[in-house]
């Protein structure tokens, strides 16, 4: 029987793929929930709890950043009488790509020593992610750990972990390990001690990339302070989710932590094309390591089909207790990132990824062309659609693949095969972009994609669109009888810049997607307001994601909207100030002026790859930013978007050629 899955809104996390820490605000694993130290997919540590002379510290301030973070406890128990607390211990964590080091430093003012005792008990259960995230990691048996010295080791099933502690007692008693110091504080003085854990799993598919992270040297400013702390907190965790599959050098990011620390295309792929105004290395590198998983041949279990590109790596397969759900450790259940693979090829190009870097491609995108209408059409109506074959896979693959995300706006579901919207604009745009690319390295079909896109085009126009009081719009999906879902969603907005829609067509979009149905204030809603499945936080039917937005902003700059975007892009800035800068996956549909602040969706994922990038692309759109590979620099049109006012960005690029941009000045000086 299933559990309930952990929430994670108040939980604190440091990271460096594929290692992450989760903790409560003072910095203790108590092995409930989400609570560990992760390597890989395997929680190594589940306890790790510290005192002073037998009591907890009291915690007063928590500070987190990235791989890193900050735990200040008063010690009231070894403090002087007066009301002023005048010992405090900082714990540091810093968490690496394969461990973690836990540092303690007692500080004191007092003009006489203190003599104390820290322990920190910890224990050790290497229960597997996906236990976790069904709730059933709670009260797993520990490992035994074998202590020589001021070392202990564990070994479990492919995993080994090591603890060092110099200057410390070791000793375990059955599962638990305890590690204390005597610690004495000289007067007005502090003492530190620390300890390091490090982890090896044997049969892990995704590693540490070897390469420093390249946004190390970018810099923002703006006026609003708020674009300016979300992307620096952005790249910093953007940093700490880059991964290289096990035998590569190749970096892509992570989709997100703790559940999606791994390698996803339709994620992986995204968060490439948003970062792309800070140099394709990212893109290129992404491409190539989706390229070398493509699929080669049709496989039901598995979702794989000759030129499919996949939807999830993992070391094992993937078990959902109670939803019935298996899945395959190298799983294609996703019927969008074989399109938006060439969306990302296409935009590398055109941010200058050098000819010598795509022609390798090529074939791939051969391959992947041909998906999309001998695969990706399944009944040869025109339209890319999706069903699970297998019966147990994902039943909705798009984006928003949860089981109930294909509504009709009475609340009952679509019945499949589903052609989505949002999906017919990928495939259009690769079309597009893909026969530019065949042209370019001579290749034929060119002129045959482009035929194929604008016939696409115009039977989109004939049955996608839904007649409306406010206004006509497109559906979501059309269903198993090609009858268009009515329900009005997000989805909408990744049509507009792709090409697919006429400038009629993008403005009747534009319209919805600023109108208080879609609009919360704090980022689109998933669902208009007015559907029966409505809630604001239903996963895919009224929560926020700030991905979804951000696409729709930058489409909304590509169409000429530069107020409508501006006015979205506000409402994601409202929200990552309320989430402290780093977004969460998803938040609550709530309106603002409703709440106080942005509500959590209390199970979403933080960071999140494509959340985090999110910040890149509302800062791309508030400059207007668009790569010029003819003349190998940059378009800067930021109009009237009050968010470039005061913008100075350093390491843009645009091929070899690095930028920066002063937004006022209307200033593009090479670097």
């Amino acid at each position: 029987m299933a559990g309930l899955q952990p929430l994670l809104d108040s939980a604190t996390v440091v990271l460096a793929a594929p290692a992450q820490a989760w903790s409560d605000r003072s910095g203790e694993l108590s092995g409930k929930g989400i609570s560990g130290f992760y390597v890989g997919d395997r929680r190594v540590l589940s306890r790790m709890n510290a005192t002073v002379d037998g009591s907890v510290p009291e915690i007063i301030s928590t500070s987190a950043a990235a791989d890193r973070a900050e735990f200040v406890s008063l010690l009231r128990t070894v403090d002087d009488a007066s009301p002023d607390p005048r010992v405090r211990l900082r714990r540091n964590r810093v968490v690496g790509p394969d461990g973690l080091r836990e540092e303690f430093t007692v500080e004191s003012t007092l003009s006489t020593p203190v003599d104390l005792i820290l322990a920190v008990t910890i224990e050790a259960d290497f229960a597997r992610m996906d236990s976790i995230k069904s709730g059933l990691g709670d009260d797993l048996p520990a490992a035994l750990p074998t202590v020589d010295g001021a070392t202990a080791t564990w070994t479990h099933v492919g995993v080994t972990a090591a603890l060092t502690a110099p200057d410390a007692r070791l000793s375990a008693t059955r599962t638990t390990l305890v590690v204390e110091w005597n610690v004495t504080v000289a007067p007005k003085s502090q003492a530190t001690v620390a300890l390091d854990v490090t982890a090896r799993i044997d049969d892990a598919v995704v590693t540490a990339p070897a390469s420093a992270s390249p946004w190390e040297g970018v810099s923002v400013h703006a006026d609003d302070v708020r674009l300016r702390r979300w992307v620096d907190a952005a790249l910093r965790d953007l940093g700490s989710l880059r991964m290289s599959v096990a035998d590569s050098d190749d970096v892509f990011l992570a989709a997100g932590a703790p559940w999606f620390f791994t390698l996803f295309g339709r994620d992986s792929i995204w968060a490439a094309r948003m970062m792309l105004p800070f140099g394709t290395d990212l893109a290129r590198d992404t491409l190539r390591v989706l390229a070398g998983m493509q699929g080669t041949h049709s496989d039901p279990q598995t979702a794989e089909q000759p030129g499919k590109i996949m939807h999830e790596l993992r070391s094992s397969s993937l078990e959902l207790p109670g939803e019935g759900i298996v899945l395959p450790p190298l799983y294609y259940g996703t019927v969008d990132a074989t399109a938006l693979w060439i969306c990302l090829l296409s935009d590398a190009w055109r941010w200058g990824l050098d000819d010598a870097e795509i022609e390798p491609l090529i074939p791939h995108l051969e391959a992947a062309l041909a998906w999309l209408s001998d695969f990706g059409d399944s009944d040869g109506d025109g339209f890319l659609e999706y069903i699970d074959e297998s019966g147990r896979g994902l039943a909705n693959q798009g984006w928003k693949d949860s089981g109930d995300s294909v509504q009709w706006n009475d609340g009952t579901l679509a019945k499949g095969p589903i052609a989505l919207c949002e999906v017919q604009a990928y495939a259009y745009e690769a079309a597009i972009g893909g026969a530019d690319l065949l042209d370019r390295f001579g290749r034929d079909g060119g002129d045959e994609w482009r035929q194929w896109a604008e016939s696409l085009k115009k039977r989109f126009a004939e049955q996608f669109w839904v007649d409306a009081d406010g206004g006509a719009y497109p559906a979501i999906a059309l269903d198993a009888d090609k009858r268009p879902v009515d329900s009005l969603t997000s989805n909408i907005g990744h049509l507009l810049g792709t090409g697919l829609l006429s400038a009629e067509q993008a403005g009747l979009v534009a319209h919805h997607l600023v109108s208080e149905r879609l609009n919360s204030g704090y980022g689109l809603r998933t669902m208009a307001t007015d559907a029966a499945g409505y809630w604001p936080l239903s996963y895919h039917g009224g929560s926020v994601w700030a991905h979804d937005t951000a696409i729709a902003i930058l489409g909304l700059r590509r169409e000429g909207y530069v107020a409508e975007a501006a006015e979205l892009s506000e409402g994601l800035l409202r929200a990552a100030e309320g989430f402290g800068y780093r977004m969460p996956e998803l938040h609550s549909g709530d309106a603002f002026g409703t709440v106080g602040a942005p509500v959590p969706y209390p199970a979403a994922c933080r960071p999140q790859a494509w959340s985090a990038a999110a910040a890149v692309a509302v800062l791309a759109a508030a400059a207007g930013l668009e790569p010029d590979r003819d003349s190998g620099t940059l378009i800067v049109e930021p109009g009237d978007s009050p968010l470039a006012r005061g913008v100075i960005v350093s390491g843009l690029a645009v091929g070899a050629d690095r930028f920066t941009l002063d937004a006022d000045a209307g200033r593009l000086s090479r670097e």
